[in-house]
């Protein structure tokens, strides 16, 4: 449930003690890897950085898009979207916002070195009007362009040249990596990667000011149970997430509360549609089965979902059966069962595909990105032994995950996607199609699945006004998703927080911890 403070409530707050020092603390089990948004798309990454930078557009506490840096935005008939600015805006080192620093930006976000390059994919051109007011142009109709940029920030453009961050950095350090300069509600004063990262608010935003926060800390705590101690203790005043077996407890102890939710987030898992061989387990060398859809198939069949959210998620999770929820507009109503699980149908594909006696593998799993992610890994390992497959899990934490993913270092592995969106047309183009740097397609299609007619339908649901032939090829993209077998989604991620009782938050299902909507009384 959303607690939400009522209007009166913080007007009395605030009427009472705005001179007084409120610090919120919190933790969580990742920290972001960066403080340069467009060197890392991920939901730490993005959901942390949205209290310090911001873009031309952002969520409100529904997740219906509202503007931000731009006022107001129309279309320019049906060959891009104008954005207004909003004018007398400053980041945080004084400098004044203009539709220059929107130009970089998007150039600096969409170049090969950023991983936001696959958000501006349809953009083929960005034109200065004036100070205030920018275009960005279509390469076709495309009536969700506003809504896919709810989480592209803007740079301050004099800082970022000035201080040799002109490109974000994936790899290696550069000033963006560590030091921050947004229009956000919140600055950043400390960053010690890996330990504490603190903000404070930003006395010039431009925005209404909805919380009491004066100093915000927030700590990476890997192990479940010390942020548990540490919640009830009263060392942090909010936990995300809580352990799903803790989740009971909590509720009964006094002066903490769990707010539970559901994410937008889709757990699935991958595999290497393009790799000659298997480059883990006792087969390592041999030819890689999982380019045989069968194999693929036989995995969908074999992994006992219900098992894993009854024993693993305590039935707060809910069962997948495409790359996005049914929460999420496009989603397709007519494919909503998932693959049964049949361990016979199971052992009949991989006979038919040349493995009766099975064979062996590597499974990479993050142990520090997903709710439980390590323990549902170990979960599929015992499920697929149960059908002759010797799945060898390897879990690692996050900073070492994604690197191993990008350089194919992998036979099977686990993936989480929340579409930016909300919309089924973002999984199509960031995991389902052909990667294509110049296009900037597929850059988190990590197994390289390629289907031509997805990538032929993908231009054509970005570009299609009419719902109803929009949703037809959203249909038949998903259909063959499931056919092919290009991913065996699991479940839906619950939201599962812990907070203090004087803790006043919005939970969203896109699991931002957003700072300007949080009081502490």
């Amino acid at each position: 449930m959303h607690k939400l403070i009522s209007m009166t409530a913080l007007m009395a707050v605030l009427a009472a003690g705005a001179a007084q020092a409120e610090t919120f603390r919190w933790a969580s089990t990742t920290d972001p890897q960066t403080m340069d948004p467009h060197a890392v798309n991920s939901a730490p990454v993005l959901g942390f950085l949205n209290n310090i930078y911001e873009g031309l557009v952002r969520r409100d506490k529904t997740m219906a898009v509202e503007g931000t840096l731009a006022e107001s935005w129309e279309p320019i008939d049906d060959k891009g979207w104008r954005f207004n600015l909003r004018k007398d805006v400053k980041f945080h080192d004084g400098s004044d916002f203009t539709a220059e620093d929107v130009l970089f930006s998007y150039q600096r976000a969409s170049s090969e070195a950023a991983d936001t390059s696959s958000w501006f994919a349809p953009v083929s051109e960005v034109i200065v009007v004036d100070d205030h007011t920018i275009d960005f142009m279509m390469k076709a109709p495309n009536p969700i362009f506003p809504d896919s940029i709810a989480n592209f920030m803007i740079l301050d453009k004099g800082w970022a040249e000035s201080n040799n961050a002109a490109l974000p950095s994936k790899e290696e350090e550069n000033h963006a990596t560590l030091n921050a300069n947004g229009t956000g509600a919140f600055k950043l004063a400390e960053r010690q990667p890996g330990l504490k990262t603190v903000l404070e608010p930003f006395d010039g935003w431009w925005g209404d000011k909805e919380h009491n926060i004066t100093r915000a800390e927030f700590t990476p705590i890997q192990n479940p149970a010390t942020a548990v101690a540490a919640l009830l203790s009263g060392d942090v005043d909010m936990i995300n997430p809580v352990p799903i077996q803790d989740a009971a407890r909590l509720k009964e102890r006094d002066g903490v509360k769990v707010i539970d939710g559901i994410e937008a987030r889709v757990i699935m898992l991958g595999f290497p549609h393009q790799a000659d061989e298997l480059k883990y387990g006792n087969d390592a060398g041999k030819p890689n089965p999982f380019k045989d859809p069968k194999v693929r198939a036989a995995v969908g069949h074999a992994v006992n979902v219900d098992a894993i959210l009854q024993t693993i998620m305590r039935g707060a999770a809910q069962p997948a059966s495409q790359l996005v929820s049914p929460a999420m507009r496009g989603y397709s109503s007519a494919l909503a069962d998932r693959p049964a699980f049949d361990p016979e149908m199971a052992k009949k594909l991989l006979a038919e595909a040349g493995y009766k006696d099975g064979f062996s593998f590597g499974l990479k799993c993050p142990n520090d990105r997903y709710l439980n992610d390590e323990a549902v890994c170990q979960g599929v390992v015992a499920m697929l032994s149960q059908v002759g497959i010797d799945a060898q899990l390897d879990a690692m934490p996050v900073r070492n995950y994604w690197p191993e993913l990008r350089a194919d270092n992998f036979d099977m592995y686990l993936l989480g996607w929340s579409p930016g969106t909300f919309d089924a047309e973002h999984p199509l183009r960031f995991l389902a199609s052909t990667p294509n740097k110049e296009k900037k397609l597929g850059s988190w299609n990590f197994g390289d699945f390629s289907n031509a007619r997805v990538d032929e339908l993908l231009p054509m649901i970005q570009s299609e006004i009419d719902d109803g032939k929009r949703q037809a090829m959203l249909d038949e993209s998903a259909k063959i998703l499931q056919d092919e077998t290009a991913y065996v989604p699991l479940y839906v991620q619950p939201l599962v927080w812990g907070a203090r009782d004087n803790v006043e938050l919005t939970q969203r299902p896109d699991n931002f911890v957003i700072l300007r909507w949080i009081n502490v009384n």
